[in-house]
C-alpha cells in the first residue's frame, strides 16, 4: 500500500501485523531440529548444563501496511476502556504527543497533561534531525513532512574554510520522505514536528494544558490518583499507568527516583543556538546555503554546526568548553550577551560571521549542557505503575542529534508493548502492568538508548578537541571509534 502524504484523516493498526509493522517467518525445519536436539541434551544434564536459547523467528516488513503498522480508517479508533489501561501522559512535548498518537491508533485510553498553558508558551527547542526515527514516524501516521528538509551533503571545515571531511549524496532531494529508497536525515523545526503529531492527535484540545503534576499515589482499588496544580487549584485524576515524558528535569522522575541517585551531570560545555533567515543575508548564494548541505567548522575548542532549518533559513549551534558557573552566568545574561559572545568567537570563514551577525536576538538562546548517568532497569522496577520515556529516562547531549529520535522510538515501543501485553484475556490487572509490559519495555529502551547517551557524552568532549580536526570523509565520531578499534 502506497502512502505518500498525510491526507488520510484517521489511522488504525494493521491487523495482519498487529501494529508492529513486521511479521514473523516460520523457523526452518533445520533450526527447529537443532533447538530440539540441544534442549534434549540439556534435559539429560538434570539442569546443570546451559539452557539453550530458543531461536527467534526472522522478521520481515508487513506487505499489508508497508511496514508502518497502520492502515487507513474511516473513523477515529474507539478507546477500549474495558481491556486496556488508562495512560496518564505527563508532558506535551514531542515524546508525550507521539505516545498519545500511538495510543490513539491502538484504542488505548489516555489523557495527555502539559504544564504550559498553550502550544507556544515557551520555546520547544530549535531544529532536530530525524535519523532512525525518520522511519518510525510512519508508525505514527506521518508519511511526509511538509516542512522537512533532506540534507545530501555534510562538510567539515577548519576556520579558514579548508574542507577536511565530506560525505553524503550530492544531489537535491525533495522533502517527501518516500522519494529516497535509502534512509535520509530529515531536518525539521521541533515545533513543526510537534504540530504534525498534534494534528494526528486531533489538535490542541486533546491536551490538558496548564496542569502541573504535584504527586501521585496508589489507591485501595489498585489504580493511581494523580494530583495537579491548575490555576492555583488542586485537581485530581485517576489512571492505571503514569508515563513521564516531561524532559530532562522530569517531575515524574523526581517522584520515582529522586535527584540524588542520578543527578544532572554537567558535560563541561555550553551551547548557543540561533536561527537566521537567508533573506537577511546580503549574499546568500554560498554553496553552503543551498538548503541541502550541513556543515561544521571547528578549531579544537569552539565548534559551530549549521543545518537547514527550513528551505529558506538555517539553524546554527555554537558550542565550546566553559565552567558550569560561567555557563550559567552567560546563559542568564540573555540573547544579546549570547550573540556577542558567539560573534566574538567565530570570526571565521564565510558565511559564518555574516550569518551570526544577521541572526536576530529573539532567535538566539543558550544553555549549559547536561545529561545523567545511565539508568539501571532495577531503579525503574521499583516504580510500580509508572515509567519514563525520552529525556526523562535518558537525557543526552545534543551533539549526536539523538534526543528526539530516541523519544519517538520510546513512544512507539511503549504503545506497542501495551497493545501486546494488555490485550483481552491477558489478565494484566491481576498480574500487574509492570510484569506484563513495563519491565520488558524498559529493558529494551535503556539498552537501545545507552549507546546514544554514551556517544553523545563522548561527542561533547571530542568535538571540542583536536580530534575534530583529523581529516577523513566520515563523521568525526566514526573516525575516533575506528582508531580505538
Amino acid at each position: 500500500m502506497k502512502k505518500t502524504d498525510n491526507e488520510v484523516a484517521n489511522w488504525t493498526i494493521c491487523q495482519e501485523c498487529h501494529g508492529r509493522g513486521k511479521k514473523s517467518r516460520r523457523l526452518s525445519k533445520k533450526v527447529r531440529l537443532q533447538y530440539q536436539i540441544a534442549f534434549e541434551k540439556y534435559e539429560k544434564t538434570n539442569g546443570e548444563g546451559t539452557v539453550p536459547i530458543r531461536p527467534k523467528a526472522p522478521l520481515y516488513s508487513c506487505p499489508n501496511c508497508s511496514g508502518s503498522g497502520l492502515v487507513p480508517s474511516v473513523d477515529i479508533p474507539v478507546a477500549d476502556k474495558e481491556n486496556y489501561p488508562h495512560v496518564a501522559i505527563i508532558g506535551g512535548g514531542i515524546g508525550g504527543v507521539a505516545l498519545a498518537v500511538a495510543c490513539l491508533h491502538r484504542g488505548i485510553p489516555f489523557t495527555l497533561f502539559e504544564r504550559d498553558n498553550h502550544f507556544d508558551a515557551r520555546s520547544q527547542g530549535y531544529g532536530l534531525t530525524l535519523q532512525q526515527a525518520s522511519k518510525a514516524i510512519e508508525g505514527l501516521g506521518i508519511f511526509s513532512l511538509e516542512k522537512g528538509v533532506v540534507s545530501t551533503r555534510h562538510l567539515v571545515h577548519t576556520t579558514d574554510g579548508k574542507v577536511i571531511g565530506e560525505w553524503g549524496v550530492r544531489k537535491w532531494i525533495t522533502s517527501d520522505v518516500n522519494t529516497s529508497s535509502k534512509r535520509s536525515n530529515i531536518h525539521i523545526a521541533r515545533q513543526s514536528l510537534r504540530l504534525a503529531l498534534l494534528n494526528q492527535l486531533g489538535g490542541n484540545d486533546m491536551i490538558q494544558w496548564g496542569h502541573q503534576l504535584s504527586g501521585f499515589n496508589k489507591t485501595s482499588d489498585g489504580d493511581l490518583n494523580l494530583n495537579f496544580q491548575v490555576n492555583g487549584e488542586l485537581k485530581s485524576f485517576r489512571a492505571d499507568l503514569v508515563v513521564g515524558a516531561d524532559g530532562i528535569r522530569s517531575s515524574v522522575r523526581k517522584l520515582l527516583i529522586g535527584d540524588a541517585i542520578t543527578p544532572l551531570r554537567y558535560l563541561d560545555c555550553i551551547v548557543i543556538l540561533g536561527i537566521c533567515s537567508l533573506n537577511a543575508l546580503e549574499n546568500p548564494d554560498s554553496t553552503l546555503l543551498d538548503s541541502a548541505t550541513v556543515f561544521q567548522t571547528a578549531n579544537g575548542n569552539e565548534r559551530i554546526y549549521m543545518m537547514p532549518f527550513t528551505s529558506d533559513s538555517v539553524m546554527w549551534q555554537l558550542s565550546f568548553p566553559m565552567s558550569e558557573t560561567d555557563a550559567k552566568t552567560l546563559s542568564n545574561l540573555g540573547p544579546k550577551a549570547l550573540k556577542e559572545e558567539a560573534c566574538r568567537r567565530t570570526q571565521w570563514h564565510s558565511p559564518i560571521p555574516q550569518i551570526l551577525a544577521a541572526t536576530p536576538e529573539n532567535q538566539i538562546s543558550g544553555y549549559p549542557v547536561y545529561d545523567r548517568e545511565l539508568l539501571k532497569p532495577a531503579l525503574l522496577e521499583k516504580s510500580g505503575q509508572a515509567t519514563l520515556i525520552g529525556d526523562a529516562a535518558h537525557p543526552m547531549s545534543p551533539f549526536k542529534g539523538q534526543g528526539a529520535n530516541q523519544a519517538l522510538l520510546d513512544a512507539l515501543s511503549l504503545a506497542r508493548a501495551i497493545s501486546k501485553g494488555c490485550k483481552p484475556l491477558s489478565q494484566w490487572k491481576k498480574t500487574g502492568i509492570r510484569e506484563k509490559v513495563l519491565n520488558e519495555f524498559e529493558s529494551e529502551m535503556l539498552e537501545r538508548s545507552a549507546i546514544k547517551v554514551k556517544d553523545s557524552a563522548e561527542a561533547a568532549q571530542f568535538l571540542h578537541s583536536e580530534v575534530v580536526l583529523r581529516e577523513g570523509d566520515e563523521p568525526r565520531g566514526r573516525c575516533l571509534k575506528r582508531e580505538k578499534d
